[in-house]
């Protein structure tokens, strides 16, 4: 349990460099005649939808995963959690294929179509149809944390892993639904720049857990 930390850590850090694809969405939301704190609270109902999603992914993750856990390679799937983020951190044509690849399924079709749809309906309520949606959309980011989940060993685990993940990216999705624009360009630059080390770091964390050094925290 005391590893499920990363998961935050990677959705904090990482958040940045899903911006591109969540932010216009965040941007969107149909708010408009909402107060402040309506607002607030619609914007809230987005997050936890998508956290509710990235959640459900780490339970179907630990239930197919567990079976091999119990068979007594945790520390293996740990140790391949930790190569496929190293290969996401440093080759990033990795990457854009995993995007592209899901990108062009029909499942993937149809999330899109349900997000337009669900855009249509301008309702405070609407706002968690649309964060759950947008949870599947395809983000190198998200397969990073989901290579993490792999390796936590439990169902639970792994569901706790992918909510946390999602916790630790909802401020950075906050600050762009208020802040917008005013976000500068140059500080997301910077940002995306650390993400690549971000994940190498973790992989190496990954590996080293599997590797069953008996290191504190790991």
């Amino acid at each position: 349990m005391t590893f499920l930390w990363t998961a935050f850590l990677i959705g904090l850090l990482g958040s940045l460099h899903c911006i591109g694809m969540c932010g216009p969405i965040a941007l969107a939301l149909p708010l408009g005649r909402f107060g402040p704190t309506a607002r607030l609270a619609g914007n809230a109902l987005y997050q936890l939808g998508r956290i509710t999603t990235y959640a459900l992914m780490g339970s179907v993750i630990g239930l197919l995963v567990q079976g091999f856990s119990l068979a007594g390679v945790q520390q293996y799937l740990s140790i391949l959690a930790g190569v496929l983020m190293l290969i996401m951190a440093f080759w990033p044509g990795f990457e854009r294929k995993l995007e592209k690849w899901t990108s062009e399924t029909s499942f993937m079709q149809v999330i899109r179509n349900n997000i337009r749809k669900a855009f249509q309906r301008k309702s405070f309520g609407n706002m968690f149809l649309i964060g759950l949606l947008n949870g599947f959309l395809p983000c190198g980011l998200v397969y990073a944390a989901l290579f993490g989940s792999m390796a936590m060993g439990t169902r639970v685990e792994s569901m706790l892993f992918m909510a946390l993940f999602g916790l630790g990216t909802a401020p950075a999705m906050f600050g762009v639904a208020f802040l917008g624009s005013s976000i500068g360009q140059v500080f997301r630059r910077r940002v995306r720049m650390i993400v690549p080390f971000v994940l190498g770091l973790l992989g190496l964390l990954f590996i080293l857990r599997g590797a069953g050094l008996g290191i504190p925290f790991l």
